[in-house]
């Protein structure tokens, strides 16, 4: 059972679960948040093919930093039921003891400094990712994936995730 750090989110433990796409790191976030008591947010709750991280100021000023003073967070997630993004139902997140931030660019570099945990979570073979994310989102989805999977070997890369973990699965 991973044990994180004390709170620094104000009295929020923040843990962040992060890897490539078609890891398994949703499985892994909800397990660990049956155990934890947890609030689960997930990065697919903002990200959209178009903008895989540079939504991250939402996710900061609208649930972050309130809940750092604890106050309750608002964000407009992003709905994938028809295989595109778009702005879906608006989340209020009430200060939760503990709280998952989970998907890619969940523990990048500008958020470790809140982080109780990091957990880097990889399935190592791309082909077995690819196929994994595929049979979760849809054949359709295989193209975007695939430039998805590109994108983020970059970001990893550049943002030294993985070597910042605290704790793999």
């Amino acid at each position: 059972m991973l044990r994180p750090g004390p709170p620094r989110l104000g009295d929020v433990t923040l843990v962040a679960i992060d890897g490539p796409s078609g890891s398994g790191k949703s499985t892994l976030a909800d397990a660990l948040a049956a155990g934890l008591d947890a609030v689960i947010i997930r990065t697919d709750d903002f990200a959209t093919w178009d903008d895989p991280v540079a939504w991250w100021p939402r996710l900061r000023d609208g649930v972050l930093v309130p809940l750092a003073g604890g106050r309750p967070g608002r964000y407009t997630k992003t709905d994938w039921t028809d295989g595109s993004p778009h702005p879906g139902a608006v989340i209020t997140v009430n200060p939760p003891k503990v709280l998952l931030l989970e998907g890619v660019s969940a523990g990048r570099r500008s958020v470790r400094h809140l982080l109780s945990a990091l957990v880097w979570c990889e399935v190592s073979d791309p082909a077995e990712r690819l196929a994994r994310a595929v049979a979760r989102d849809g054949e359709a989805a295989r193209a975007p994936l695939m430039s998805w999977q590109r994108f983020e070997t970059g970001w990893f890369a550049v943002d030294g995730t993985k070597q910042a973990a605290d704790h793999t699965a």
